[in-house]
């Protein structure tokens, strides 16, 4: 079976909200709420990716020294296993923005469960809770 390696973060604002992104129409899994991120390319480190990512998707930069890694998910999708890390940030520059149309909410740790995730997502929950 094919391991994909995606990269996800929880950012997290000054008031101890974590931002949720809704995948938007047209991806797979539309609609449902999500961890920001994605798929690691064959050059970069998880790190590098999501720098990236946050760039592309969000409109905000940070650094590798920003990213704490935190937990990470490995789930059996029907067609692949995803392989994903999750890293904790508190600091970025700028202000994260929906740029693929996508909608953000910050979330209070204890209500995340109250957004459908991806299957993969939902046991990174109670470690980020605990962390937090």
């Amino acid at each position: 079976m094919k391991i994909v390696l995606v990269a996800a973060v929880a950012l997290i604002d000054a008031d101890g909200r974590v931002l949720l992104a809704q995948r938007p129409e047209g991806k797979s899994m539309a609609g449902l709420w999500e961890f920001p991120g994605g798929k690691v390319e064959a050059d970069e480190t998880p790190e590098a990716a999501l720098i990236r990512e946050l760039h592309e998707e969000l409109g905000i930069d940070t650094q590798e020294s920003c990213l704490a890694p935190l937990t990470f998910a490995s789930h059996a999708y029907e067609s692949f296993h995803l392989l994903m890390p999750l890293y904790a940030c508190r600091r970025w520059q700028g202000t994260a923005h929906g740029r693929e149309n996508q909608a953000l909410e910050w979330v209070r740790p204890n209500r995340l469960r109250e957004y459908p995730m991806p299957p993969a997502d939902l046991p990174l929950i109670p470690v980020l809770r605990d962390w937090l």
